[in-house]
């Protein structure tokens, strides 16, 4: 496999030969974001999760949040918590308080009302690969720096695909656009190259005033619209251990005052930032997520919260993140159990430390994967796309990622569980008997295209038809598929009038400097 790029003169396969067939580049699953029927995955008994919840409020009451930022500090000190220097210490009377007028459930409409989403409840939502700086594929062979072509097919991908249900950050960072203006020109290729639900990052005021201007535009919305519901969403981590910094809380009362998402995600990796126990560095996680909810709901009651996990370990022996372990698993299952104690929705990832798209990429991204599903997640960040834990962005594990997400939702289909007459198919049962077959029976014939799910990547001819094909490997086939869906890419309808108007105001935020930066 390591010479793919070089071999990719091979065609055939599954892949190769797609295109092919009415100008369609995969078969793929319609857009239907899948409804999690399975019963969590609980690793906690009841005293486990009293005793996580004991250790989190003990956090807050007595050891404390350090927040950086003087707006949020005045409101803390408004609402009656205790401040010291700028560590908030608050009762769990507050938090709880708080805490429970945020709602269990509720949607995100972007410019396609046809691509809203509900967040919460048993609702499992995939959005795309999320801001690493640098970029792999076969072609290039090795680890680059992000560039706005590379971040606009990373986005060609994510609308390509119905198993991604929400556009995070960028899908890589373009480091050749200058960092004051990156947003802009970001923002103005997410909306006009897709129409899913949009992200903004909260690091500065210009940039999420920007991006909330953008975003409403749009939409061919008056402000009064987008006020009156969550259209767009931001997520913020915490500075582990125990801070939240000044941009990121900045951003979030912002979008807290006009009711779009919040996302807190603390980045606890168990060893570094938070204690070696997961138990421990769950607790830890958890504080520093209710402190900023509990924010939100004191500046707006009601609006929209979703508390993140980011629990991890780290390698002990070089200190490096590790991703997709069994105790990041069950890290995931312990933060759903408490999510659902605190009547949150959850944030989780799909996530691995390998450097390519093989093997290991694929068994940790899985596994963090199957944890979400497994935890009650609604909210998966980075399910399609993601290497060196978050610091590359590949279209070929982006596309071997989607694979994964298309098995899940076909997983949830309840209709593979149907009992009735015709799934307990009694009478084909009698009629094969004892000495046939079921191929060619009526009953498989009314449902044989339908019957199992049916790859768009995978490779199922045996070995000597895989090897009559090319013997593609499947990163290998994933990068043919990348750039026949690139090239037959179509942007999604948008209102000319709209379109003009959001280049006129990109060009406007431009003339005026955009963004202040530190160099």
């Amino acid at each position: 496999m390591a010479d793919g790029a070089g071999r990719k003169r091979r065609g055939g396969g599954r892949a190769g030969n797609a295109a092919r067939r009415g100008g369609v580049v995969i078969e793929q699953m319609p857009w239907h974001p899948p409804i999690n029927i399975d019963r969590p995955v609980e690793p906690l008994n009841e005293e486990g999760v009293a005793a996580v919840h004991e250790g989190a409020m003990q956090i807050l009451e007595d050891i404390g949040i350090a927040i950086l930022n003087p707006e949020a500090l005045e409101l803390f000190r408004e609402a009656g918590c205790s401040i010291d220097g700028d560590v908030v210490r608050c009762s769990r009377e507050f938090i709880m308080e708080m805490v429970g007028k945020a709602p269990d459930t509720f949607t995100l409409t972007p410019r396609n009302p046809d691509r809203q989403i509900t967040v919460g409840g048993n609702t499992l939502l995939f959005g795309n690969v999320s801001s690493p700086p640098n970029y792999w594929d076969m072609e290039i062979g090795r680890k680059v720096p992000g560039t706005r072509e590379m971040c606009r097919n990373l986005l060609k991908l994510t609308q390509y695909f119905n198993c991604i249900h929400f556009a995070g950050g960028y899908p890589v960072e373009p480091v050749d656009l200058h960092a004051s203006v990156r947003h802009l020109d970001v923002l103005y290729d997410k909306l006009t190259l897709t129409d899913k639900v949009m992200h903004a990052y909260s690091l500065g005021k210009e940039r999420v005033e920007d991006v909330m201007e953008m975003v409403r535009i749009a939409g061919g919305l008056t402000h009064e619209e987008f006020d009156a519901t969550p259209r767009m969403y931001t997520n913020i981590n915490s500075t582990s251990p125990l801070k939240h910094d000044y941009p990121m809380l900045d951003g979030w009362m912002r979008l807290a005052r006009r009711g779009q998402g919040l996302v807190v995600t603390p980045f606890t990796l168990a060893g570094a930032m938070a204690p070696v126990t997961m138990a421990g560095a769950v607790t830890q996680s958890l504080a520093e997520g209710l402190i900023a909810i509990a924010l939100a709901q004191y500046i707006n009651p009601g609006c929209p919260c979703v508390i993140g996990t980011f629990t991890s370990n780290v390698d002990m022996k070089s200190g490096a993140p590790a991703f997709g372990t069994p105790e990041y698993m069950r890290a995931t299952q312990m933060t759903g159990q408490l999510a659902r104690f605190y009547g949150l929705p959850m944030r989780s990832s799909g996530v691995c430390a390998a450097n390519v798209p093989d093997g290991q990429a694929m068994w940790e991204t899985s596994n963090s994967l199957w944890a979400a599903v497994q935890s009650g997640t609604n909210m998966v960040y980075h399910a399609a796309g993601w290497l060196e834990g978050g610091l590359i962005a590949s279209p070929e594990k982006f596309i071997m990622d989607c694979e994964v997400l298309q098995q899940i939702q076909r997983y949830m289909d309840p209709m593979i569980c149907a009992t009735g007459p015709d799934e307990i198919a009694l009478d084909a049962i009698r009629a094969v008997g004892n000495t046939g077959h079921f191929f060619g029976i009526q009953h498989t014939q009314d449902r044989y295209e339908t019957a199992f799910y049916q790859p768009f990547l995978s490779d199922w001819k045996n070995y000597e038809g895989w090897e009559v094909a090319g013997g593609i490997w499947t990163p290998e086939r994933a990068h043919h598929l990348f750039k026949e869906i690139i090239a037959s890419f179509e942007e999604p309808p948008m209102d000319v009038a709209i379109r003009e108007e959001l280049a006129a105001f990109v060009a406007k935020r431009k003339e005026e400097g955009g963004a202040p930066t530190d160099f």
